[in-house]
């Protein structure tokens, strides 16, 4: 299987986060793709290459453009004003406030934000492009005719809403590939999030659309973040209603339960006949992930790419979330494996 990779990852390596009332070391952090990177040539995965520039077009079909002119422009603004460390948003527009852009940098900034998860440093714009570029040559290889392909993307993607970041995410890289396969002549593509939180980003974008299907599977928003997406009564609104589907799972959810929601998952993409799936891979529901609550196993993740094979589609693989960084190489090879092998 093919792997597309950029050092350019390296750039973003944001110093705090805010945890339980703390700012504390961020889990998303660069050692992450670095032990995916080596697992993968440990285990001769298949050929690695860097990423074609594709520019900014292919990130506008999905993401606003004062969105992301904001995005590539805070850290100038930021450090104009003498300021070292990261750019973190501490006001939002909640439901008692106004839902309008104010002109200052911090206002901008929670206007953008949901979440104080996504530290902006001097190189996160240039690390979340080149991410979106590695899903973009990634789609290019599938799109060419590849069974499959691993694009093994840092900062990941798929809380990033159209115009809102968040959770550890700036641009949605499986929204911009599945957009692409659209915009290159597909008629229906399948989105299949397995990270343990929900895909709240990838969701707003194609809730109202019924050329994408998307299913995910996670941790109960009702204790888990997001928390104020991913219930099971959200199916899609307009043209999109009955292509969203939500998994919602509890706490200590093992391989059993999992797998379950899984095998419902594969039987409504089947159903949705789609020409090419998308898998927005996190493999934080591992037992050890120390921000998450599943119990999956290593050898899980072995049946997990085994199962998403079996739906005989052309697959594009985007990694997402996974915080145990010595088990993350070991987990989310072990799916691509999964799925080369059967």
């Amino acid at each position: 299987m093919l792997t597309i990779y950029s050092d350019d990852h390296r750039l973003h390596h944001g110093r705090c986060e805010l945890i339980d009332g703390q700012l504390m070391p961020c889990f998303e952090m660069p050692s992450r793709a670095d032990h995916v990177l080596e697992r993968a040539k440990a285990r001769e995965l298949g050929p690695i290459q860097g990423p074609t520039d594709y520019g900014r077009a292919p990130l506008l079909r999905v993401h606003s453009a004062d969105y992301l002119n904001f995005f590539e422009g805070a850290w100038q603004r930021w450090s104009a004003l003498g300021h070292e460390g990261d750019l973190l948003p501490f006001t939002w527009p909640a439901r008692t406030l106004r839902n309008i852009k104010p002109k200052g940098l911090h206002g901008e900034l929670g206007y953008y934000s949901f979440d104080a998860g996504a530290p902006i440093t001097a190189g996160t714009w240039k690390a979340a492009y080149s991410a979106a570029q590695v899903a973009l040559t990634a789609q290019a290889a599938v799109q060419a005719g590849a069974r499959s392909a691993f694009a093994l993307c840092r900062p990941p993607g798929h809380h990033a809403a159209s115009d809102v970041m968040g959770g550890y995410c700036y641009l949605n890289n499986a929204a911009i590939a599945a957009q692409a396969f659209l915009d290159q002549g597909h008629s229906k593509v399948a989105i299949l999030d397995v990270d343990y939180h929900h895909g709240n980003g990838t969701q707003e974008i194609f809730y109202q659309r019924n050329d994408v299907l998307f299913a995910s599977i996670h941790g109960d928003p009702q204790a888990e973040f997001p928390f104020f997406l991913g219930y099971a009564d959200e199916e899609g609104e307009g043209d999109g209603l009955g292509y969203n589907v939500n998994y919602p799972l509890p706490a200590g959810s093992g391989w059993v339960t999992w797998s379950n929601a899984l095998e419902q998952a594969c039987e409504r993409i089947a159903a949705y006949a789609p020409d090419v799936v998308v898998v927005s891979l996190g493999v934080d529901t591992f037992k050890d992930d120390p921000i998450s609550q599943f119990k999956l196993d290593s050898p899980d993740y072995l049946q997990m790419g085994e199962r998403i094979a079996r739906l005989g589609k052309p697959t594009l693989f985007v990694m997402e979330g996974g915080y145990a960084v010595e088990e993350i190489g070991i987990n989310a090879v072990n799916v691509l494996e999964g799925f080369e092998r059967a």
